[in-house]
């Protein structure tokens, strides 16, 4: 992939060297566009044929869903992208009013574009609409779809209407690969000329869990603020609980040494992280523990599970955590139950 094809500029014509590197690095085509090949197959297609259906496109946020319409858009349209595509986001006001207006006066304006092609209205974070302004796109689909496609892009497809889903071509993003956003990294830095170290990098793929716009800022914030992408600068830019750490605690309840468990607890509150951050990572890091016992692993994913929904509820104390500390602990000293 030629990362640099879109390095130039953005879409708009401001030069590149003024923007953050996730829109300096925006993908322009369909083919540099990372992960989900089957899903970005199935776009290839719509666009070879210039045929575009209604299209739902549903995900987790970081993944590609909004570049990859906007990529299609380009490759159907070409000069006339400006001119043939109108994009409310969840920023604008989506209400009825606007459906009723904008978006019905955007589909009835006439516009010259490639023969056999048509305008394309993208909706992002179309699972906030709201219901009603959901309801009157229904018939506006229908009556303008001579002229005009939609493109509904959200991350829960469970909140669009049932109506418009049946209206629509239903694809569905999956969370990228560990070796799809390091790919993408490695090419970065190659470009960006940053200094890392392979831990950084891994470190990056930990904190951006799939995301890989998240994983592309923290890039950029880690290199401006500390010059170099290492485990330690990438957790303190990302302010997440260094995995070490929270290694150690869970190391120190599998032997049922509670005191260790909770005063490395106290030393991470200290900091100032929040309870929500530390179960989310005690989470991530019991997954990937050496050492443990299936069984007992098992058992202290359940455990954090229900305290994780507990802090959502509202209980995020520090006695809430130590509490779990002090359940795992005695989960690990009991009889021989999990040594299998």
């Amino acid at each position: 992939m030629s990362i640099t094809a879109a390095a130039g500029s953005s879409q708009d014509g401001t030069p590149a060297y003024e923007l953050p590197w996730v829109e300096k690095y925006r993908p322009l085509k369909l083919d540099d566009v990372v992960g989900n090949k089957p899903t970005i197959e199935r776009l290839k297609v719509i666009q070879r044929d210039g045929n575009v259906p209604h299209l739902l496109i549903s995900g987790l946020p970081g993944i590609g869903k909004t570049t990859s319409v906007h990529c299609l858009a380009h490759a159907l349209l070409g000069d006339a992208y400006k001119e043939g595509v109108l994009e409310l986001n969840a920023s604008d006001e989506r209400g009825i009013d606007v459906v009723r207006n904008k978006i019905k006066h955007f589909a009835q304006k006439k516009v010259s574009l490639p023969a056999g092609r048509h305008k394309i209205v993208i909706l992002d974070e179309a699972d906030s609409m709201t219901s009603g302004a959901q309801q009157a796109l229904r018939r506006t689909m229908e009556i303008y779809s001579n002229t005009t496609r939609f493109c509904f892009a959200c991350n829960q497809s469970n909140k669009i209407i049932d109506p418009l889903q049946s209206r629509c071509a239903i694809l569905r993003y999956t969370k990228l690969k560990d070796e799809e956003v390091l790919q993408r990294l490695l090419e970065i830095c190659e470009t960006e000329k940053v200094q890392y170290s392979d831990e950084g990098l891994g470190a990056l793929i930990f904190t951006c869990e799939g995301d890989m716009r998240q994983a592309i800022n923290n890039l950029q914030s880690t290199w401006t603020g500390s010059g170099f992408v290492s485990p330690d600068n990438v957790f303190k830019v990302c302010d997440q609980p260094h995995p070490r750490v929270i290694r150690a605690v869970l190391k120190s309840c599998q032997k049922g040494d509670v005191d260790t468990a909770i005063e490395r607890l106290d030393e991470i509150w200290s900091q100032g992280y929040s309870a929500l951050d530390i179960i989310t990572t005690l989470f991530r890091v019991v997954k990937t523990l050496d050492g443990m016992p299936e069984a007992l692993k098992l058992e202290f994913i359940r455990e954090i599970g229900w305290t994780h929904m507990r802090i959502l509820e509202g209980v995020a104390t520090l006695v809430q955590l130590g509490g779990l500390l002090a359940r795992l602990s005695k989960m690990a000293i009991k009889p021989d139950a999990f040594n299998v």
